[in-house]
């Protein structure tokens, strides 16, 4: 069966003209898709034959609300979806003062085992398909009734290791076919699959790119993230500065801070070494409380003085602002519990 809603329109168009439709038929069934039906009965303004041909060889992804958390606090909203294989995946939705932005998985599980990460713990069982990234969009814009304008691939899953999906995925959903979400209102996050960061900077795509360093040194990184083994932190930093060059864009680094881990001055002191003179910024972050892991958030002083370190030499930093603590809105936590049988 061939999943419509991961091709573009020229593809739709060959589709049908081979199997002997009229070309403008396409318009009206990406139309339709657009609109976000559900299944090919909807597409009231198409032939009945067209309609049974598509029933019998393609299928429409959908995203299914699973389970819905709302935070009392800021009013983060987080997703439980389910697809059509009954497998699950998590989406945040947050408000700012911008608008709204939503933050999607990208696969079933993780491969890579950061160990401060709630979603490696749950395993690995596939990637999304292009229509499935699109559908956590748009189930979520249904359910609350607004636009979304800013996307962020920081869920479940490491994009660059879905990168062939991923990469339809950015240019469907920034095409006027589908949600027309601009580019730089983007942002991919890599734990840092270097081969990767070197094609996606060839590709000049001008969307963000947020690294998850979490570490200065290989050592402290390695003990924490897996893939630092394959691809170290100088391979990274060399990668990452291609992709600045290549695309003029600013480069986000995450940072976890976890107490007595990797939250030093001294490991300040090498890290702004490290990145001195990029054209980056350093995101905090307060690691999250997850089961198993034994990690603790840095103290606030910590994270402060952090900063300072950093911002004297020369490297921006902030401490990324919590949203949704009271539902746990890290990704991962949620399709662990209800895997379990929880909420």
């Amino acid at each position: 069966m061939i999943d419509i809603k991961s091709l573009f329109e020229n593809e739709i168009e060959k589709l049908l003209i081979d199997n002997g439709f009229q070309k403008f038929r396409s318009k009206q069934v990406v139309s339709w898709l657009k609109k976000g039906v559900d299944s090919f009965s909807e597409m009231n303004n198409i032939p009945k034959q067209l309609k049974e041909f598509l029933c019998e060889n393609c299928y429409i992804s959908s995203a299914k609300i699973e389970r819905k958390l709302v935070s009392a606090i800021d009013g983060t909203v987080k997703y439980l979806f389910s697809f059509n294989d009954g497998e699950c995946v998590e989406s945040v939705v947050m408000k700012y003062h911008h608008g709204y932005s939503i933050c999607i998985s990208t696969q079933v599980g993780c491969k890579m085992g950061c160990t401060f990460c709630a979603t490696g713990k749950s395993g690995y069982s596939r990637n999304l398909t292009p229509s499935e990234m699109i559908c956590q969009i748009e189930s979520a814009q249904k359910d609350l009734g607004v636009r979304i304008s800013n996307i962020v691939l920081m869920g479940m899953g490491e994009p660059l290791d879905n990168y062939d999906n991923v990469v339809r995925f950015l240019k469907l959903i920034s095409s006027e076919d589908s949600l027309n979400v601009g580019m730089r209102h983007i942002t991919l996050s890599t734990c840092g699959v270097v081969p990767k960061i070197y094609e996606l900077a060839d590709l000049g795509l001008q969307l963000t790119l947020s690294v998850s360093l979490h570490a200065p040194t290989d050592e402290v990184r390695s003990e924490t993230m897996p893939i630092n083994k394959a691809y170290n932190i100088s391979e990274l930093l060399k990668a990452c500065r291609y992709y600045i060059n290549k695309t003029n864009r600013r480069i986000s680094f995450e940072y976890a801070m976890i107490d007595g881990v990797n939250d030093t001055d001294e490991c300040a002191t090498i890290l702004a070494s490290k990145l001195k003179g990029m054209l980056c910024h350093v995101n905090l972050i307060p690691v999250n409380s997850v089961k198993g892991t034994g990690f603790v958030k840095s103290k606030i002083d910590r994270q402060q003085s952090f900063i300072d370190i950093l911002s004297k030499r020369g490297v921006t930093a902030t401490v990324r602002r919590t949203l949704g603590s009271d539902i746990n809105a890290s990704c991962g936590q949620l399709r662990r519990s209800y895997k379990e049988g929880g909420i």
